[in-house]
């Protein structure tokens, strides 16, 4: 058996052998199985966070050929390196945007030093991300943040994007209602969908306005704006650090666990250098942060993907293509979206983040011993304060910490599970 093969599960099988037509019809048939899956992983996967992703970055300052080109920037990096390492270890390893740094990012705004700052701050998560890398300390420090002190973040910073639809219903109802109808309609009947055809009705919905209002003004072909990235107190603290933290807590981790509940055993030191010097790269062009996916990593890892565990590897890396594929039409997706009213794309990017916010709620607030500095954490995050130029996340966090140390000095600062 080759090296690669090693950390597979040790139920995979081959795929069943059969001469013949028959067998012509079931190869053909498992071909087009692991060809939509991986189409569907990719389009789910865009579909249901590429608003919240524009939502973040125009937050922090970016201009619409600045989103557009980080949108475009953690498409095609993500998608690299999915292909690198999907293909190296034969496993169903998915790449994916960091949407809780989107969400985050949303939620903190412009910093001081505005665009180049926020840069500057993708720049330094691409560091810590390498960093976590070479030196597995980093990695350690951040597992001793309690999972209900950063869940309790994460669902503050989530809150205001989430009533964003209650407002945008009210403020632009003919074109925010028809995505929350669909949402609603599809989430009893297909749930993996729901988003997906929200954002789609969203952006039909959009069109049509915008047919009514001298169409659309802006590129359509893919472009890149560069940014020199510059580094101030305030964006380090209100983007860099809570950014880096967010992304290692609500999507690395996960999407080792995830893939681990599968029976893959993810190479973690090369996961983070290639999502690392991928969040690196991509800075320089605007995109905030590429990370292990979780949610989308279960529809490539599961037994739907194909009933060969070994053969699923083609699945993430078809969503691979599927996502260069999306990278090239990103940039009209980017000039139709942000030529709607504003407070539709947020509208729109709230009702893709109630399933996190409601999983964070839940993991928050699951241990009574925590309840109160989780509750705290989310109060802050949620009240949007600024203080001496630094965003609510980072005190956030501080606030949380400090009241669990006060409130309950037995349980220290250890991970999950020590007490």
């Amino acid at each position: 058996m080759e090296q690669r093969d090693r950390d597979l599960p040790a139920d995979a099988t081959n795929l069943d052998r059969a001469d013949g037509a028959d067998g012509e019809a079931v190869s053909g048939v498992r071909l087009a199985h692991l060809v939509s899956a991986g189409v569907v992983t990719a389009l789910v996967g865009f579909a249901s966070a590429s608003v919240v992703v524009l939502a973040g970055l125009r937050a922090v300052g970016a201009n619409p050929t600045q989103a557009a080109s980080g949108l475009l920037a953690v498409t095609v990096t993500q998608a690299l390196g999915t292909l690198w390492l999907s293909r190296r270890h034969r496993m169903p390893i998915l790449l994916a945007w960091s949407t809780p740094g989107a969400a985050l990012l949303a939620s903190t705004g412009a910093v001081d030093g505005g665009w180049p700052a926020a840069v500057g701050a993708f720049f330094v998560v691409g560091g810590l991300i390498l960093a976590t890398a070479l030196w597995p300390r980093l990695g350690a420090l951040i597992a001793r943040v309690p999972t209900p002190i950063a869940q309790a973040m994460l669902a503050g910073v989530l809150l205001s994007l989430c009533l964003a639809p209650a407002h945008g219903l009210v403020d632009h109802p003919a074109l925010v209602a028809p995505a929350v109808v669909v949402w609603l309609a599809l989430g009893r009947l297909a749930p993996r969908w729901a988003v997906p055809a929200a954002f789609a009705a969203a952006v039909v919905a959009v069109g049509i306005w915008l047919g009514r209002h001298g169409g659309p003004h802006g590129p359509l072909l893919p472009q890149v704006a560069l940014t020199s990235p510059t580094l101030t107190w305030a964006s380090v603290l209100s983007l860099a650090v809570p950014l880096y933290v967010v992304t290692m807590a609500s999507q690395n981790v996960p999407g080792v666990a995830v893939l681990s509940s599968y029976g893959y055993a993810v190479p973690w030191r090369e996961s983070m250098t290639v999502t690392g010097v991928g969040t690196v790269l991509g800075a320089f062009a605007g995109g905030h942060a590429i990370n292990l996916a979780a949610i989308t990593a279960a529809l490539a890892a599961s037994p739907a993907a194909h009933p060969d565990p070994r053969r699923r590897w083609i699945v993430a890396h078809l969503a691979a293509w599927t996502f260069l594929v999306l990278a090239a039409v990103s940039t009209a997706l980017v000039t139709v979206v942000t030529a709607a009213p504003a407070g539709v794309t947020t509208a729109v990017a709230g009702l893709a983040l109630f399933g996190t916010l409601a999983s964070s709620l839940a993991s928050a607030l699951a241990d009574p011993a925590d309840r109160q500095a989780a509750v705290v954490t989310f109060v802050v995050a949620a009240s949007g304060i600024t203080l001496a130029g630094v965003g609510a996340a980072f005190w956030a966090l501080t606030a949380g910490l400090l009241v669990r140390a006060t409130l309950a000095p037995r349980l220290g600062f250890a991970p999950p599970g020590e007490k």
